[in-house]
């Protein structure tokens, strides 16, 4: 596994829903925004698609909720690549409460490469591969 990346976002009122804390979708909100931005690091600037070597789309996320958070709470997301395949590749992701280090979510995305042109799957970027050798 390569090496966590990880940022610290704070869940605002508008992130929670009726009951007080934050909506579950939500916490696949945090980790996609840290995972683009751990992306952005080596290389996929999502800012210019055009740019990019390839697509990366999700086929599939999951995530396990362990505790619930509230608005006004600090929130650490960390994220990492569990595996790489020749197509596709997994990164993994975990929320943790600063104020008390109380773990409140893990989960994963599968990734999958997409050639720009014709949007089929096609071997993950040597950039990818060398920033995980790396890590």
């Amino acid at each position: 596994m390569s090496d966590t990346f990880q940022e610290t976002l704070r869940v605002r009122f508008r992130d929670t829903d009726a009951q007080g804390h934050m909506f579950f979708a939500n916490y696949l909100v945090f980790a996609d925004e840290v995972a683009g931005n751990y992306m952005r690091e080596f290389g996929f600037d999502w800012s210019n698609p055009e740019g990019l070597p390839c697509y990366v789309f999700t086929a599939n996320a999951s995530c396990d909720y362990l505790h619930e958070c509230h608005a006004g709470d600090d929130v650490i997301v960390e994220v990492a690549y569990e595996r790489i395949g020749n197509t596709s590749a997994t990164l993994g992701f975990s929320l943790t409460r600063v104020s008390d280090s109380v773990a409140l979510a893990k989960g994963s995305f599968a990734q999958v490469f997409v050639d720009r042109k014709t949007r089929k799957p096609t071997p993950v970027p040597e950039v990818v591969r060398a920033m995980l050798r790396s890590a």
